[in-house]
């Protein structure tokens, strides 16, 4: 097997940034390759050497093997890593690497082929008595035989793209007259998000639990397994939180699981890194769901409990070495977890989110790790995938784990962009969880209407806080010399302080010894800052010493409330905007992306919830639709455009 000496990282964020660390450490140069979007991101920095490859578009980008192969011959790379999605996944770019003389960290062109689709990897699991759910998987993918097939399997069934992963191409159909259009849906998201509409059929199985196993093979026909991970808490079909070991295992179900992800290593010759997915019923029951031929997002909870670097051990396969232990000197201790930290509003059917990121401090701790590629000051794009980076925590039990786990998710100072951490704290809280009860349903059967889910609204105290932020701001403008300390004493303000569609009206006098008065309602709230700067105040709120991490971004102050963000704008030169009414027809963007498909033209007749076009931004397409029974017009894009939050799109006027 070749040796090699500098590694080209196909790929971005922070599963670039964590091979690099690893890939240097022992010695290796690294090349990062970035779009125009990421010229100035982390991986590109940390990287010994980085080249362009195109524009932001991922399909110009880090999708485009001819211009990563490129940067690889132009920058003298012997070995290219792929981390995970993008091409890591791809059996074309694996053999189109060894073609050009690169290692490809990674399995045979031939595995990932065969095992990135869903369609005949079940078929070969079926073949070597590796447990499957019952489905089809046949080759004619016509309605009419996709419709008798689901009747022949009964409802509910799941809907799975054959090459998909990561819940798109995915849905799950309770009736059979939501076939068709679900069958439809599918098929449209696969097509753009892995240019294959293929699609299987499978029994939806009753709260089951996610359930995975760490495999790895070397080129010396050695293959072993590292325990596994259990992967249930999901929304949308997407891991939000991952744990090691799963808190139901026993040591018998341990061995036949493991022993069943070997038995589907073993039927493709498997060398490398790769994760055997399974479906655990509460009999005890488990089923093969797919496998992923590339190191997992969830990793680091594997390398927390066994003690082990999973990228070193990839680097040392693909450089011929054998794996550097037997299945019987694998060892496990204690428990690690981990929570994928994205830039979405829970609050808003969890749309991706954009903007600047203005504040990002990671918490720093013992038994806590952080993994990103995040950089303050950047720009979080609709281009790639809304995960931002991931908290893991180790401890001596999973209550320590969960625990310390809790604690780095509020600690996480995180301003500019929304995220997802009230849901993480609201998870990690919920006394299901605590108990380890819980199915890949969990959300949905226990979150609705639950806080984490509702509008971020501020508390009188925190509208307080804003306020004299926006009082000492205003005034170290005037008087910047003055630290903006200037004495207004026995004037009384007044402010309108708004948080998305809502406005609070407050009044502040501040007094000759520094100290405000903010009454708000029938509240009245002392509070003095003692200190601020740019980044943080340290106030005395009714008797109470506090420090706040806050930021200021044009009209927007970002306030850490912790756990999470609160932006709020001082809104009392601004005039009272109109109320809002439900229904009037205005179609606008919930979030910057790209429309893909318009199924509508000016003049068409709708009907309220008909869909209307189909937006994609951060690797997911979002379909949007009318609000209210009409004519449409005004339309304003056409698929390919490229469009912001908040955009209008079209109109749809009640027909008369």
């Amino acid at each position: 097997m070749p040796a090699f000496s500098k590694i080209l990282i196909a790929n971005r964020g922070e599963i670039a940034c964590r091979i690099q660390r690893t890939a240097q450490a022992l010695g290796y140069r690294t090349v990062a390759v970035f779009s125009e979007a990421d010229a100035d991101a982390l991986h590109v920095r940390m990287a010994d050497e980085a080249v362009l490859i195109g524009p932001a578009s991922v399909q110009q980008s880090y999708l485009n093997q001819p211009a990563i192969l490129d940067a690889a011959r132009r920058s003298g790379a012997d070995a290219i890593h792929p981390g995970y999605g993008f091409l890591s996944e791809n059996a074309g770019f694996a053999k189109a690497c060894q073609e050009a003389g690169l290692v490809f960290i990674g399995p045979s062109p031939e595995a990932i082929d065969l095992m990135g689709s869903k369609r005949r990897s079940k078929i070969t699991m079926i073949k070597v008595g590796v447990p499957c759910i019952a489905g089809y998987q046949g080759a004619a993918q016509d309605d009419d035989t996709l419709q008798r097939e689901a009747a022949r399997i009964g409802y509910p069934l799941m809907i799975k793209a054959s090459a998909g992963g990561g819940g798109r191409g995915m849905r799950l159909v309770q009736r059979a007259e939501d076939l068709l259009e679900q069958l439809r849906s599918a098929r449209s998201e696969a097509l753009h998000g892995f240019d294959n509409d293929e699609l299987i059929l499978e029994q939806a199985l009753i709260n089951p639990r996610h359930v995975e196993v760490q495999i790895f093979g070397d080129h010396h026909g050695q293959l072993i397994h590292l325990g596994e991970r259990d992967c249930s808490i999901q929304q949308r079909h997407q891991k939000i939180i991952e744990e090691a070991p799963c808190p139901v295992m026993t040591s018998e179900l341990r061995q036949a699981m493991g022993e069943a992800a070997l038995k589907a290593g073993r039927a493709v010759n498997y060398v490398g890194a790769g994760t055997v997915e399974f479906l655990l019923v509460p009999d005890g029951r488990f089923y093969f769901l797919e496998m992923n031929t590339r190191l997992q997002v969830e990793h680091p909870v594997t390398e927390l409990i066994t003690g082990l670097d999973l990228v070193a051990w990839q680097l040392d396969i693909a450089a011929g070495l054998p794996l550097p232990l037997r299945q019987e000197q694998v060892v496990f201790s204690g428990h690690a977890m981990e929570v994928r930290l994205c830039a979405q509003d829970p609050a808003a059917d969890f749309l991706p989110q954009t903007g600047r990121l203005i504040g990002w401090q990671p918490p720093t701790r013992d038994g806590v790790r952080v993994d990103h590629g995040l950089r303050e000051g950047q720009f979080i794009t609709p281009f790639y995938d809304p995960m931002l980076g991931k908290l893991i925590a180790h401890g001596a039990t999973r209550e320590e784990a969960r625990r310390k786990l809790l604690r780095a998710v509020e600690d996480c100072l995180l301003l500019g962009v929304q995220s997802n951490q009230r849901l993480l704290a609201g998870l990690l809280t919920h006394p299901r969880f605590i108990d380890a009860d819980f199915s890949t349903g969990f959300i949905g059967q226990h979150f609705a209407g639950h806080a984490a889910l509702q509008p971020h609204e501020p508390t009188t105290e925190q509208l307080a806080i804003a306020t004299a932020l926006f009082y000492q701001a205003s005034h170290a403008r005037q008087a910047p010399g003055l630290g903006g300390w200037r004495n207004n004493a026995g004037a009384v303000l007044h402010y309108r302080i708004g948080a998305q569609e809502r406005d609070w009206t407050l009044t502040l006098a501040a007094e000759t010894d520094g100290k405000l008065t903010i009454r708000i309602a029938e509240r009245v709230i002392e509070l003095q800052l003692l200190d601020v700067d740019r980044y943080d105040a340290t106030l005395l709120i009714n008797g109470i010493r506090q420090r706040h991490a806050w930021r200021l971004d044009g009209t927007d102050l970002w306030l850490f409330t912790g756990p999470g963000g609160l932006c709020l704008q001082d809104r009392t030169q601004l005039p009272i905007a109109p109320e809002t009414r439900p229904g009037d027809g205005m179609l606008k963007a919930p979030m910057d992306g790209v429309i893909v498909e318009l199924l509508v033209s000016e003049g068409c007749a709708v009907r309220q919830g008909q869909r209307l076009m189909v937006l994609e931004a951060m690797k997911m397409e979002h379909p949007l639709k009318a609000g209210i029974d009409g004519i449409v017009r005004q339309l304003q894009v056409k698929p390919g455009d490229q469009v912001k939050n908040r955009q209008v799109l079209l109109q749809v006027e009640t027909g008369h």
